[in-house]
């Protein structure tokens, strides 16, 4: 295909042989979406092929991309009925990344692009809602001023908290008008402090901007190490979308939200998903604020106080029901959905496969094979194998003694004990030297990807079930507990404090991912054992495999553990491993010391009685040497 900028209601979708590949997973499900009907904000994609060239043209966008792009957005603007940069109806737009497979919070977003100080101006009045078109302005400038001009984003939060700390107030949302403006004002001087430029004006300066700063992206950091975590190749580029915005931090009629088809913690057929009134995307990922929950029984499950969508937003939560059904049956997958409600009115930001648990994987594909979805080989082939690593090891002893010392969301099932850390570099350390850790975080960002690898489990004291962190931890395999209100963490002092302790870095902790308890010290664990949808999806397994599984076992333990979980033979045994154990090593060093014949065959014959509880002879040696 010649064009490289396509529009999400592009006619020909099915000349693409590889949507994904070309568009990338965001731009493709968009397009798809739209082919199905449901409400999708106007807009188009820039190819991953528009990144090759980005980066063969020493990182500049040729003319043919601009000039694609343009006429593009003259197309946005006729279905919006808005035009771009306008002094009377502004258009507004996103700026996203869409690489062929998810990479959650790798790289750059940018919303609100296209408000400078004339265009807030005729947002406001559009609106009649001042406070709200200075609050997207002051996220534009916040965002655009990290991604696009490299300030850093503590520079902003700090300002925001001082406001909140002067006025005597904790969240975002009840800063008023006459804040936003001094925000304004203070992000707009950091820009200039930290980079010599000012903020740009231009709205078509900031979208190329944008759009150069998305492609860079691909090559930053945290996109380098999840990519080689996850084995994606470095070649394959990032699509951007470009989206008219559609806005949830209007008022107490508009919300923003992600939802899951199912549930990705344990895999059971509900719908799960977190919401914020009056918020927009960032605010739910980000865990700046505690979401509210998507359904009414989940909300009673949680004795949340605050109202589910179901209660508080019925029609519309009627309406994503619906649709979440026709995305699952369509893509034969659960899925993961973000959405933004504006007055009253749904639209549909995203989906994609969503990232599960691996006991939650197993059970998707068993219950999708009885609901007749997918065939068994399918259900299989949906398994990545290395996540099934997960499920073999073992989870908390309840017969132990726990002291439970705070709650939070269990966000990713599983067990996990080790010493306290507040940074990933610190994580990385302990993980270098042989020694376990919990990484705990107010919240976690993109750049912690590497520690939050390192470490055993994950703990933070701000974010949901569809938080950065539980979205990475299960992607990840790592058990974490979120959003513990009830910790009180001081990254100068490296402590974390509950009601009545407090913890230092480098006491033992342990999380459990599957209650959301915090635990003082270590706790005993229960081995696992394949039962249920494993077993039974290991069984159609056998049916199509084409190799046996055999282990290679040192020790009768080994054998029986191997055996335990379906190895139907022994494929390799190194003898010296037998003797390492502790009541064998101190009688092998003996023999190696002995400086007589008659003091080796007297050290040989005792280790030679040594059998195991089988009665099978396990070290046998010759009574000479």
């Amino acid at each position: 295909m010649s064009k490289l900028v396509l529009n999400f209601k592009l006619k020909d979708f099915k000349r693409i042989k590889h949507p994904k590949n070309f568009l990338g997973g965001k731009g493709a499900n968009l397009a798809a979406m739209g082919k199905l009907g449901l409400p999708v904000p106007p807009g188009f994609t820039i190819s991953t092929k528009a990144c090759d060239f980005f980066y063969n043209n020493n990182k500049k966008l040729n003319q043919k991309i601009v000039k694609e792009i343009k006429k593009e957005l003259k197309i946005v603007e006729k279905q919006s009925e808005k035009k771009f940069g306008d002094l009377k109806n502004p258009l507004l737009v996103s700026v996203r990344s869409g690489a062929r497979v998810s990479m959650p919070g790798m790289m750059d977003t940018i919303l609100n692009l296209g408000l400078n100080d004339e265009t807030v101006l005729a947002l406001a009045n559009k609106t009649s809602n001042m406070r709200f078109a200075k609050d997207s302005y002051r996220r534009f400038i916040q965002m655009y001023g990290n991604v696009v001009m490299g300030v850093e984003a503590y520079n902003f939060e700090e300002l925001i908290e001082n406001y909140k700390l002067t006025k005597g107030v904790l969240l975002d949302t009840d800063l008023d008008e006459n804040d936003w403006n001094g925000l304004i004002k203070d992000f707009k001087e950091v820009v200039k402090s930290k980079t010599k430029k000012e903020f740009p004006q231009n709205v078509f300066d900031q979208l190329f901007g944008a759009i150069s700063a998305v492609f860079l992206s691909w090559e930053n950091n945290r996109a380098k190490i999840y990519r080689r975590l996850n084995q994606i190749p470095s070649d394959w580029g990032t699509a951007v979308n470009i989206q008219s915005m559609v806005f949830g931090n209007k008022g107490k009629d508009c919300a923003t939200g992600v939802v899951f088809t199912r549930s990705p913690s344990d895999g059971s057929n509900k719908i799960y998903g977190e919401y914020l009134i009056n918020a927009q995307g960032e605010d739910v990922v980000a865990g700046t604020r505690t979401p509210q929950y998507i359904t009414k029984k989940a909300s009673k499950n949680s004795s949340s106080k605050e109202k589910s969508m179901e209660e508080s937003m019925p029609k519309v939560f009627n309406q994503l029901k619906k649709i979440l059904k026709i995305l699952e049956n369509h893509y034969r997958d659960m899925q993961d959905v973000e959405f933004t409600v504006e007055n009253n009115k749904l639209w549909m930001l995203q989906t994609r496969s969503g990232k599960r648990t691996a006991k939650s994987a197993v059970k998707i594909a068993v219950d999708m094979v009885k609901e007749k979805l997918i065939s068994k080989k399918e259900a299989i082939l949906r398994i990545d194998p290395n996540s099934l690593d997960s499920l073999l090891h073992p989870t908390l002893d309840e017969k132990s003694e726990i002291n439970v010392i705070a709650k939070g969301l269990p966000a990713s099932p599983g067990a996990a004990s080790g010493k306290v850390v507040f940074t990933s570099d610190e994580a990385e350390r302990l993980n270098n030297t042989m020694q376990d850790a919990i990484l705990v975080r107010v919240e976690t960002s993109p750049e912690d990807i590497q520690g939050m690898h390192a470490a055993k489990g994950i703990l933070t004291s701000r974010g949901g079930m569809t938080s950065h962190a539980a979205v990475v931890a299960r992607g990840m395999g790592r058990p974490c507990v979120s959003g513990s209100s009830a910790i009180d963490i001081n990254y100068e002092e490296k402590t974390f404090k509950t009601s009545n302790l407090t913890i230092k870095e480098g006491e033992v902790i342990t999380i459990d991912g599957s209650t959301g308890r915090i635990i003082l010290g270590q706790v005993s664990t229960i081995k696992p054992e394949i039962s249920g949808d494993f077993s039974k999806l290991m069984s159609w397994a056998d049916k199509h495999r084409k190799l046996k599984i055999r282990t290679n076992s040192e020790t009768p333990n080994d054998t029986k553990t191997a055996r335990d979980f379906g190895a139907e033979g022994i494929g390799l045994c190194r003898t010296e491993h037998m003797f390492f154990d502790e009541d064998r090593i101190l009688l092998v060093r003996e023999m190696i010391l002995s400086k007589t014949t008659e003091d080796r065959n007297k050290i040989l014959n005792k280790l030679e009685l040594k059998k195991i509880r089988n009665n099978i002879l396990i070290a046998t040696l010759p009574t000479t040497i």
